[in-house]
């Protein structure tokens, strides 16, 4: 329920994805590597995470796609 870790842990982490999608129209140049291969990282490994563990957690599931998502794109900005 609302009153578990497991609810407020993932709904607060659409902070870190939110504040990557605010960087989307920063200039590609001031992107840090480091740190937009540490979101994408983070979202594919607990998006597997999520799926794995009893019972599934869809809320860990869907921000942790859409961190890798962020991350990748803001990642091929950087490259390109």
């Amino acid at each position: 329920g609302v009153f578990a870790v497991h609810f407020w842990a993932p709904t607060f982490k659409w902070g870190i994805t939110v504040a990557n999608i605010a960087d989307f129209v920063k200039p590609p140049e001031k992107l840090s590597y480091p740190q937009q291969i540490a979101v994408t990282c983070t979202g594919i490994i607990w998006s597997r995470y999520s799926t794995v563990i009893t019972p599934k957690n869809w809320n860990l599931f869907s921000v942790n796609v859409a961190m890798a998502g962020t991350g990748i794109y803001q990642l091929s900005r950087k490259l390109r």
